[in-house]
């Protein structure tokens, strides 16, 4: 069933107990156990959490460092057990954690695709059958001979990663692994999630960068002080997410108004937003003053219908135009959209943001401008794109 649920989490807390003191003799050990619970704090990792993951989602979690996100990753993955509550899982979970346990760096590539292939369940032959795919994969044909201590990390993670997606999984839970491989690799294994999603497999996406959680993930939850403060829309759950960084900034930067459509820091403060229809194609043009110096900025635009639906989102990676670079306090930059015009009969709005590798705002201005369209031809959905009919009678 499509909405059949393979992850409930239910209830869940996680208490570390910290010891305060360090024993150094016998002595000073019984004297610790005299103190009993004195000389410990308890840590609450998480507090209360509940959540469900249906099958076929790409499911995002995120929060601050801290938050509780990686006590949850590792209770998911069984590697924590929960002080209160449980978790249930249906299918097999594949953690990709902490890749590349269980290589040896004295062992040349192409040994350590056996040893990890072993590992995994995998016979020789198995291994054989499925060599030339790994490394072509991996990207890695000219070094499987070199031992592994004379990879980089880029390099090891690849390698690890290729091997961890072999293992047969209904779920795989993923946290960051592709932090330290390039752009096209990370492009590459994306495009692979976005396989297994089409054969309703489920995945379990931790991430700081919100520019792949509003990609790729269907669903997010906010993690923040041990505690759920969110779950719905992945457009939804990553401006939160850049809210919080901004309730902690010098006030005098605060860019806020009092219904909650914008937000930032201000070190990017959008000054005009007009969208006009052009013939067949809506312009949006805008113009942003630069308060501090910058090294990048990344820049994206959501459409969103009159019911709130949004029917289009991207940002300057996703249509593989560079950040901009190099901004020095008082710039004023301008920019212009040129969208087909392929929205239905009706109203709709425009946000745009302008924020950092981290998805951190410096300005987020929802429903900056709007525009109506207006055409004989309707459909039932938001888009119709130009479209012709004929028929025949024979």
């Amino acid at each position: 069933m499509a909405d059949e649920t393979v992850i409930r989490v239910e209830n869940v807390s996680k208490n570390f107990i910290l010891p305060h003191e360090r024993a150094g003799s016998v002595k000073s050990i019984f004297t610790s156990l005299a103190k009993g619970l004195r000389s410990k704090e308890t840590q609450h990792a998480l507090k209360d959490v509940s959540f469900e993951v249906k099958k076929g989602e790409f499911f995002g979690i995120v929060g601050r460092n801290g938050s509780g996100k990686s006590t949850l990753l590792k209770i998911l993955a069984g590697i924590y057990q929960p002080t209160e509550g449980r978790v249930g899982v249906r299918g097999k979970l594949v953690p990709f954690i902490e890749l590349g346990v269980g290589f040896n760096p004295e062992l040349t590539g192409r040994e350590n695709v056996y040893l990890n292939g072993a590992l995994l369940g995998f016979s020789k032959k198995e291994v054989a059958a499925m060599y030339d795919d790994i490394v072509k994969f991996a990207e890695l044909e000219r070094f499987m001979d070199q031992k592994l201590k004379n990879y980089s990390s880029g390099m090891q993670v690849r390698l690890a990663f290729s091997m961890a997606v072999r293992a047969e999984a209904d779920i795989l839970l993923i946290d960051e692994v592709l932090a330290v491989g390039d752009a096209d690799f990370q492009r590459k294994c994306f495009e692979y999630f976005k396989k297994l999603k089409k054969n309703n497999k489920t995945v379990i996406f931790v991430s700081h960068d919100m520019g792949a959680v509003r990609e790729f993930c269907d669903r997010a939850v906010l993690i923040d002080r041990s505690e759920i403060q969110a779950i719905g829309s992945t457009a939804d759950i990553t401006a939160k997410y850049g809210q919080m960084f901004v309730d902690e900034g010098p006030t005098e930067d605060f860019l806020r108004d009092e219904k909650g459509k914008r937000w930032g820091n201000g070190k990017i403060e959008i000054k005009s937003v007009k969208a006009t229809l052009d013939r067949d194609q809506v312009v949006i043009k805008a113009t942003a003053k630069v308060n501090h110096k910058l090294d990048s900025v990344m820049y994206g635009l959501h459409i969103n219908a009159q019911d709130g639906s949004e029917i289009t989102a991207m940002n300057n990676r996703m249509i593989l135009k560079p950040d901009i670079s190099d901004l020095k306090s008082g710039d004023t930059v301008s920019f212009t959209w040129n969208l087909m015009n392929v929205f239905n009969d009706g109203k709709y709005f425009v946000t745009l943001t302008f924020v950092n590798e981290a998805g951190i705002a410096y300005d987020w201005f929802s429903d900056a401008a709007t525009f109506k369209v207006k055409r004989p031809q309707r459909s039932t959905t938001p888009v119709l794109p130009p479209v012709s009919v004929t028929y025949k009678i024979s």
